[in-house]
């Protein structure tokens, strides 16, 4: 099953592949891989030759330049297998494929794991000579650091992310007023700077005060927003007023969300106080504070070194691609996201952030039965100019963003041409633990893109969205549409950090998409807006049917304003604070609700206006478990349907199996059948193969916030 190991050493062995061929097939060619290979021989053997003067290659790199050899002499006939031992491979640089290292639909070229091995290709650098310091740390001198050639914003310990030393140690400190005109440090010209600049209290900031210039710009202000979250280096710090100065701006003005807005400092020595967290001076000094039963001196501890760990880079605009190749049981780990100078902050869904495995012009590239683990930002990105790609049962984890992204982001903009991204697929994956560094990444992102699949994944462990399609605000033609949100099991988002979130999460028009026969549960947004399903600004002609959804925040539903949507055989159950929720009455069909059961405990069922006529409820099943009698806005139910709403409705117990316990399978006497409810097996959602592979999804742990 697709596990990604720790960074630990292993076996170097190697397992040989055997290409059988039947009359008529087209000749095969196969290459070998071993952690004591060389790069200059053949790799054709997948062992040394005894007399040391051939055997595998040391690298895919190797191993693709091998088949560039190849291809210049003449054009593949069949299929190429190249075979990868076990073991840990150090990247040195970005694995790049370009159009020459294309296969073709007769010839296509894989790049896989031996049989029973799970190779691990690693931009990360192994950190040794660990010496005990004061107050219980361990410290590492590390000369490159010192040197000014390398700098890390992450770590990981036995294949575990450390924390980068924090304040608080546990939520937040508040900021306490606005800033008014302040002094910037790079022109000390007095400016109104409602978007770098915050008043907090002076103690809070009190152990920033005493910082060197130097060692105040590595300090970082993790401010939050409604749904995201900003990454900040501090210019300056007034000792008298607490006024705070960022390096750069961020996506809004301070305060705008929350007059209390809440944020962290991170990375300076002071903070250093809990077990797990780590800190590295500029001095080339790192210091770590083991957790309990770790022996550092014995750990395997790595930080990473390489931005970006494959890149296909195919030139779309000028019809370049790179195709027919698939990676098949590889596990990519430790790449970066260097902060930028005036550091990062996302508007919506952590889009500024890299990958580390990003497409330009990718045709039929595969990545399968492996994995991407410890990386700086998102794991998987088909960027610009790709078709027919797509990622299945890899497990992406431990993100300091999101895990896959399809298309691109660029706001209003109509994509025409080789530049499209569409016809992707990503499924059967587990995608969790991210938004380590930007809280607002997604699980699967799509962008301006068309006709993708997002199925069967085990989605979970995020602080925003689970799944995002879709990136036009408003009405105007957009480039995403007739995408597929299918069978997922979407769990454990939001947990309290951020607002404004879905399960799945939509914008712009957008026909011919659906999102239909997933589980969502467990989504918790900081304060307010935590839904299920949401249609926001402009979503249009989206079909939401048979999906189970419980547990969250604001609602199953909520659609902010769109047009001609269709929301049919869902089962909704007990959100914490409304059903339903709608907000904008616009004079036109704003959506279709029917043949849904809508089951709480307590409490109000609709939020927003329900009751004018560009809103079509018909044929639901609503029912309070609490006993109360239910209530449409102000209406009792023979009011409701006297006004002309939900004919064919009932309010009735659809009689669970044990609702209590999450068990929504309708027994044999359920009325659900009366207002036309189609039982659908909600137990299709999620992983399917392997039952270890399943299990695995299952183990999941979401982090406390």
């Amino acid at each position: 099953m697709p596990r990604t190991k720790p960074f630990v050493r292993f076996r170097t062995i190697a397992f040989v592949l055997f290409v059988g061929m039947m009359p008529g097939e087209l000749p095969a060619i196969t290459l070998h891989v071993a952690p004591d290979g060389n790069d200059v021989w053949s790799g054709n053997l997948r062992r040394p030759s005894q007399d040391g003067t051939d055997g595998p290659l040391a690298s895919l790199a190797g191993a693709r330049d091998a088949l560039r050899k190849i291809k210049s002499k003449n054009p593949l006939q069949g299929p190429v297998r190249v075979v990868v031992a076990e073991g840990v491979y150090p990247l040195t640089e970005t694995l790049v494929f370009e159009p020459q290292d294309s296969g073709s639909p007769e010839a296509t070229i894989i790049y896989q794991a031996a049989e029973g091995a799970r190779p691990v290709f690693s931009g990360g650098r192994k950190i040794q000579g660990f010496v005990p310091a004061e107050g219980g740390l361990w410290k590492a001198h590390l000369p490159q650091v010192a040197s000014g050639g390398w700098y890390f914003e992450d770590l990981y310990v036995d294949g575990r992310r450390a924390i980068r030393a924090r304040s608080p140690n546990k939520l937040y400190y508040r900021m306490r007023a606005k800033a008014g005109p302040v002094t910037d440090p790079a022109t000390g010209k007095a400016e109104s700077m409602p978007n770098r600049a915050f008043v907090a209290d002076l103690g809070d900031v009190a152990p920033l005060v005493a910082l060197p210039e130097a060692q105040l710009n590595d300090a970082l202000i993790v401010s939050y927003f409604s749904w995201e979250n900003s990454v900040s280096r501090v210019a300056s710090v007034d000792p008298k007023t607490g006024t705070v100065v960022l390096t750069g701006d961020v996506a809004w003005p301070f305060l705008r969300w929350d007059p209390r807005q809440r944020y962290q400092i991170e990375n300076f020595r002071a903070a250093l106080d809990t077990p797990g967290e780590w800190f590295l001076n500029r001095d080339g000094n790192l210091f770590y504070m083991p957790r309990p039963g770790e022996d550092i001196a014995k750990a395997e501890v790595v930080a990473p070194v390489l931005s970006g760990l494959v890149r296909v880079a195919g030139d779309p605009q000028n019809g370049r691609f790179v195709e027919h190749i698939t990676l098949r049981g590889l596990t990519f780990q430790h790449d970066r996201f260097p902060l930028p100078a005036q550091g990062h902050s996302a508007g919506q869904a952590a889009v500024g952030m890299p990958a580390a495995i990003t497409a330009d012009g990718a045709r039929h590239v595969t990545i399968e039965d492996g994995g991407v683990a410890h990386v700086g930002g998102y794991a998987v990105w088909f960027r610009r100019g790709c078709k027919d790609c797509s990622v299945r049962r890899c497990l992406i984890h431990d993100m300091a963003g999101g895990g896959v992204r399809i298309g691109q982001e660029r706001e209003n903009k109509n994509l025409s041409g080789h530049d499209t991204t569409g016809k992707c697929v990503v499924d059967n994956n587990i995608i969790r633990s991210g938004g380590h560094l930007d809280r607002g990444a997604v699980g699967v992102w799509i962008g301006h893109s068309a006709h993708n699949q997002i199925t069967h994944n085990d989605i979970a462990d995020f602080r925003y969205t689970g799944v995002s399609v879709g990136w036009r605000w408003g009405y105007a033609p957009s480039a995403a549409h007739h995408n597929h949100v299918e069978f997922n099991h979407i769990h454990h988002i939001g947990q309290g950090v951020l607002s404004d979130m879905g399960g799945v999460y939509t914008l712009g028009v957008s026909p011919g998409t659906t999102v239909s026969n997933n589980v969502i549960h467990d989504v918790d947004s900081y304060i307010r807006y935590g839904w299920g399903l949401y249609n926001d600004e402009g979503s249009t002609g989206i079909v939401m049917e048979n999906n189970l959804v419980y547990n969250t925040e604001t609602g199953g539903y909520f659609q902010h304003y769109g047009r001609e949507n269709v929301v049919r055989n869902n089962i909704f159950a007990f959100s914490k604070n409304g059903q339903l929720q709608r907000s904008r009455v616009e004079p036109h069909l704003s959506f279709t609700f029917s043949h849904n059961i809508v089951y709480w405990n307590g409490g109000r069922l609709f939020s927003g206006n329900w009751s004018d006529a560009n809103v079509k409820l018909e044929s639901n099943l609503y029912y309070d478990a609490s006993g109360a009698a239910v209530k449409f806005g102000k209406l009792d139910f023979a009011a409701w349907q006297a006004s002309g709403k939900d004919t064919g409705s009932i309010v009735a117990d659809p009689k669970f199996v044990d609702a209590a316990q999450f068990d929504f399978r309708l027994r044999s006497d359920s009325p659900t059948g009366k207002v036309g409810f189609k039982p659908f097996d909600f137990t299709k959602a999620g992983v399917y193969g392997d039952p270890q592979w399943v299990r695995e999804a299952a183990s999941t742990v979401s982090r406390a916030p």
